[in-house]
């Protein structure tokens, strides 16, 4: 097996999604150089960092993490559009166990006993064949060593890209696409929120705001990255 995997390799090299360099054997999506030089914000040392600004006043939140900082042009941006757009699924597991085990390092994050991913309607999810944060959640469970849920947190209406549109017509587009199931999995719990990126916080935000209406939640929130405030 290893035999043709070398062979395949030179015919169909596995490519890092930062640089484009070909991966080493014992490298996994993202070639070693370019892991070390990740835009990382180290939020989770900070409880009162820049993102946790995005929720104040607004909707109550415990900690507030980003792995990386995202610029246009920069390397995180390339990484999160192979991971959303190009099929590259695997980076999400990767990045959210590098991320996790950050996490484990900080005392505030042990609490934790759930990851939800923040979910997509199914049309979408057909359509793209994934859901990039539930590959998320799946590399934090890994790292964290906690279980992730899906049947929770429900996408029940279909809206338009966020891409393009402000704060307020963000809030707007999804005010009311989420919606809380089995309820009684995390009564009396504290959950880690993950999602690919954050920018105004508009999605997480509604999210959280339904999961706060099941009794005795509390809510954290972690990305793969965010823009820098």
């Amino acid at each position: 097996m290893k035999l043709i995997n070398n062979v395949l390799s030179l015919f169909y090299p596995r490519l890092c999604a930062s640089c484009g360099d070909a991966l080493q054997q014992n490298e996994q999506c993202i070639c070693l150089n370019c892991m070390l030089h990740l835009p990382e914000t180290q939020f989770h040392k900070e409880h009162f960092n820049p993102l946790r600004s995005v929720f104040d006043g607004r909707v109550p939140v415990e900690e507030t993490t980003a792995l990386m900082s995202y610029k246009k042009a920069n390397h995180t941006q390339k990484i999160l559009h192979n991971l959303k757009y190009k099929g590259q699924k695997e980076i999400g597991a990767v990045l959210g166990e590098y991320l996790g085990g950050q996490l484990l390092t900080e005392e505030r994050y042990r609490g934790i006993q759930y990851i939800l991913p923040i979910p997509l309607h199914p049309k979408k999810q057909r359509k793209r064949g994934y859901n990039q944060s539930e590959w998320i959640a799946k590399g934090l469970s890994k790292g964290m060593g906690i279980p992730y849920l899906t049947d929770v947190l429900i996408r029940s209406q279909f809206t338009d890209t966020q891409t393009k549109k402000n704060r307020f017509a963000r809030w707007q587009n999804v005010k009311e696409v989420f919606e809380v199931r089995n309820p009684e999995k995390i009564a009396y719990t504290h959950v880690l929120v993950c999602d690919d990126v954050l920018t105004t916080g508009a999605t997480t935000e509604a999210a959280i705001r339904k999961l706060l209406e099941v009794e005795g939640v509390h809510v954290s929130v972690a990305t793969l990255a965010a823009t820098t405030f």
